[in-house]
């Protein structure tokens, strides 16, 4: 099954030259947070346990969950490839369209993957898949919804990986026992290079992923960076109340060029244009690069642009 994601930006460079390219392809917030200094020890030694428990504590305040409940792992990513061949099953369904990495995974794995356009259609399923919010069109669940789909479903996995801004999407402070959270840490904080994400599950599920992960799977840099992030609710504030206003400017600037705004999440949004393909080779000669998607030839999709520099580029290439 083919794996198409954004941030390919090797290919924007070898079709439109190298340059100072903006990536709005990705949705990971392009105003990160301010990494202080790592210590030796992090650099130097492997990770200790209590480091992973300094983290974990600090992310289950975030979630609003029981520390029990967190599992750090190598980017939401990694508990996408590892969940298919942990649960019992073979029967899936998962909302589509939506981030294509599950089915595919699911698929490689050898379960029987079923598109579902809406939560009905995965009833029954052995284990059914939902983003919330969704990508990349930012359909939303509410959790007392997707506490009554845990009820029809065998597991029920929801990623989470764009809701830190909207904690009342969040299933995992009332988590069902047949119900996994994915979330990521990259996106909201802006430091997708740190590979570190999280699972929300059941203690025994937990332990479970922990030994098929192997020792030692988040690094040191890691741990001490987010739980210094996962704790600064100011900047998180400010974080979301920034991308907030800068979403709704980005629909002002995208209905400005023509384009029909079909939804999206406080770190991208999503238009339907008379053509992706030439809206997406027009910003790129700017060397702006953004989302299309195989499935449709009108769609896409742009993260938010993170300074008055980057606005301005953006805005200019929307008006050429």
């Amino acid at each position: 099954m083919a794996r198409d994601h954004g941030g390919n930006l090797d290919a924007a460079v070898a079709r439109f030259g190298a340059g100072d390219w903006i990536d709005l392809s990705t949705g990971i917030n392009r105003r990160p947070w301010p990494v202080p200094a790592v210590t030796a020890s992090a650099w130097r030694a492997l990770p200790t346990a209590e480091a992973e428990a300094g983290l974990i504590r600090s992310a289950a305040a975030w979630f609003g969950c029981d520390p029990a409940q967190v599992l750090p792992v190598a980017g939401a990513s990694a508990a996408i490839q590892l969940l298919p061949r942990l649960l019992p099953g073979r029967r899936a369904a998962v909302l589509t369209p939506s981030y294509n990495e599950h089915a595919a995974s699911l698929t490689a794995a050898g379960w029987q993957v079923s598109p579902a356009a809406d939560s009905a259609a995965m009833a029954g399923a052995d284990l059914a898949v939902v983003v919330n919010p969704n990508n990349p069109d930012g359909r939303e669940w509410t959790p007392a919804a997707l506490i009554a789909l845990a009820r029809q479903v065998g597991w029920l996995v929801v990623d989470e990986s764009f809701a830190d801004p909207r904690p009342d999407l969040s299933l995992a402070p009332d988590l069902p026992a047949n119900a996994v959270v994915l979330r990521s840490f990259g996106k909201f904080w802006g430091l997708a290079g740190l590979r570190l994400g999280f699972v929300i599950a059941a203690p025994d599920l937990l332990e479970r992923l922990r030994e098929a992960a192997g020792p030692w799977s988040v690094n040191g840099p890691a741990l001490q960076i987010a739980t210094q992030a996962m704790a600064d609710r100011d900047w998180a504030d400010q974080t979301v109340l920034y991308h907030s206003e800068a979403s709704l400017y980005l629909e002002q600037l995208a209905s400005r060029a023509g384009w029909q705004p079909l939804g999206g999440t406080h770190l991208f949004r999503l238009y339907d244009t008379p053509d992706a393909g030439a809206a997406q080779d027009r910003l790129a000669r700017a060397h702006l690069w953004t989302r299309r998607f195989p499935y449709s030839d009108r769609w896409l999709r742009l993260g938010i642009p993170g300074s008055p520099q980057e606005w301005d580029r953006l805005a200019a290439a929307l008006r050429a």
